[in-house]
């Protein structure tokens, strides 16, 4: 059993920062891709940032030269800093990533979805 569970939302001003978490957890014997996508209501979920397990990382044209996505091989966990915040920004973000578990069968997970308001 494998889990990712997301954390770091919140609600921040304009031009703010937020720093989002996200660790997995359970019979993990890779994490590969990890990343966060973002949602709002009524429409398509959407790629925010990408990072590979050897650091290379992939952002929406959207966010470039504001958010920053990193990770913690040894913890399984990714980060995702966003600075330079907008409105349009506000979204459910959630975290996901391939990962191989200890039977080597590799799946894509998501986080439960974490909620970031940025008021104007």
């Amino acid at each position: 059993q494998v889990q990712l569970v997301g954390s770091g939302g919140g609600l921040v001003q304009a031009g703010g920062s937020l720093r989002l978490s996200c660790a997995a957890s359970g019979s993990i014997f890779s994490a590969n891709t990890m990343g966060w996508h973002r949602q709002a209501p009524g429409k398509q979920r959407e790629l925010v940032a990408t990072v590979t397990s050897g650091g290379t990382s992939n952002y929406a044209d959207s966010v470039k030269g504001r958010f920053t996505i990193s990770r913690d091989n040894a913890k399984n966990t990714v980060y995702l800093e966003m600075d330079s915040l907008k409105p349009e920004d506000t979204d459910v973000y959630y975290c996901n990533a391939q990962i191989r578990d200890m039977t080597f069968v590799t799946r894509n997970y998501w986080g439960q979805g974490t909620q970031v308001t940025v008021s104007s």
